[in-house]
């Protein structure tokens, strides 16, 4: 009879493993020089590339904001009125690439620091849908989008540093800063000649200390 309990004792035993949970990526802090010159160097290619690839403006926390209304609404100088819908009237913000003060968000355009298309062609060709929803409504990382004027980011358009830098000179040295760093976090390549590029410029910026926290 005992033998027989135990093993019907055996067979309704639930055996509970312990959960282990994903570590979070630690954020990594290097010399702006130094960044730069460990980025990956590879081969570009646009073959496939559709700006519906990368799927955005997204509600990702379902707040009633997308993602652009976020950016306006955290990077505004001055605050705006944020009515239902998130309807944003009013604000002002101060757009860093020329040096220019903005009321109203009519005439402000979220950049991608480093454009759509130039991710596609750095590694985003080969991300899933998700991954590159994900990096087209990146809010974990100030760098990653930027509010400025319409004029300069149509201008910037999908560029990378050899052929197009912002206007206002002061601010290369953080658009540097801001584009080596998301390179970095999604662990995208340069081609030779942005490699070159990017060491002759950040060459005249303090070896600024570099943080970022590589993307999941």
């Amino acid at each position: 009879m005992l033998i027989n309990a135990l093993r019907v004792l055996a067979a309704c035993a639930v055996v509970v493993l312990p959960l282990t949970a994903a570590t979070p990526a630690q954020a990594e802090t290097v010399g702006l020089h130094e960044a730069v010159a460990s980025l990956p160097v590879a081969a570009e290619s646009r073959e496939g590339y559709q700006r519906t690839a990368f799927r955005h403006w997204v509600d990702a926390d379902r707040d009633g904001c997308h993602t652009r209304a976020e950016v306006l609404i955290a990077e505004a100088v001055d605050a705006p009125e944020v009515g239902p819908g998130c309807k944003i009237t009013g604000g002002r913000w101060h757009s860093w690439y020329d040096d220019t003060d903005v009321s109203g968000a009519a005439t402000i355009d979220i950049d991608h620091m480093v454009p759509l298309a130039e991710a596609w062609d750095s590694g985003a060709s080969a991300w899933s849908a998700e991954r590159r929803q994900a990096y087209a409504n990146d809010l974990d990382a100030d760098r990653s989008l930027a509010a400025v004027t319409a004029r300069s980011n149509r201008s910037k358009a999908d560029q990378d540093p050899t052929t197009w830098m912002p206007p206002h000179q002061p601010s290369h040295c953080r658009y540097l800063e801001d584009w080596t760093a998301t390179k970095l976090r999604w662990h995208l390549t340069v081609d030779t000649d942005e490699h070159i590029t990017l060491q002759e410029l950040v060459a005249s910026c303090p070896n600024t200390p570099l943080t970022y926290t590589p993307a999941p």
